[in-house]
């Protein structure tokens, strides 16, 4: 049988293998789209948030697209025929294709936009947990720490007049975390804290460690 001309391949594989190729053109897109999820994120990161009005804005979309397209034609099963589109149905075909990218890609932003939501809420109650925790007071570590007018007391018997008039429960505590944390850098022994006697001045709250021997006012 004598080998069929270019036209007649083209005709053939239109009238038989037309809708084959256009799926597996399809799935490949949608899967390279799923598999490009990072890469999508980390350019929705660094332009997307910034873009007015990004609703069907489409981030790699035209990428996904040109990559599939390659790799569709490196196949041996690619047909001579796909190296040009000139139907109007394959061109309305792609752009089908594309619409359907765009809605995955923004389907993936939404989902992440709703763990950034989540993770956004869940800091904010830890936080309000964190800070509605009492102070123990770090000289008996048994009773509360309290600001009444400025001042610092607990039960034990702490009082010290605060050095700043803006000095909230929230402050103080940061202060006495940071303390201690920038203690355990550099020693593994918990600190000590007391209270000068304030003979000749006003109180504080000090911080000492006697085995690496380094001391600070707190308050």
């Amino acid at each position: 049988m004598a080998e069929a001309t270019g036209s007649q391949r083209r005709s053939l594989y239109k009238q038989v293998g037309s809708a084959s190729w256009k799926e597996a053109f399809r799935q490949g897109c949608l899967e390279r789209m799923r598999k490009s999820r990072d890469r999508l994120l980390n350019k929705y990161r660094q332009i997307g948030s910034n873009m007015p009005g990004r609703g069907q804005n489409a981030f790699l979309v035209q990428e996904v697209m040109e990559e599939e397209w390659k790799s569709l034609q490196s196949r041996e099963c690619y047909p001579e025929a796909l190296t040009q589109l000139s139907l109007p149905m394959d061109l309305a075909v792609l752009k089908e294709i594309q619409q359907e990218l765009i809605d995955q890609e923004q389907c993936i932003i939404r989902e992440y936009e709703k763990s950034l939501q989540f993770d956004e809420q869940y800091l904010s109650i830890m936080l309000a947990e964190w800070e509605a925790k009492p102070i123990i007071c770090p000289v008996c570590t048994k009773y509360n720490l309290r600001i009444t007018s400025g001042v610092v007391v607990c039960q034990c018997g702490l009082h010290i007049p605060s050095h700043s008039p803006e000095l909230s429960e929230q402050k103080l505590r940061a202060c006495l975390e940071d303390s201690v944390n920038d203690h355990s850098t550099h020693c593994p022994h918990t600190p000590e804290f007391s209270v000068t006697d304030g003979t000749e001045e006003k109180p504080s709250l000090l911080m000492s460690c006697l085995v690496c021997d380094t001391w600070a006012v707190i308050l």
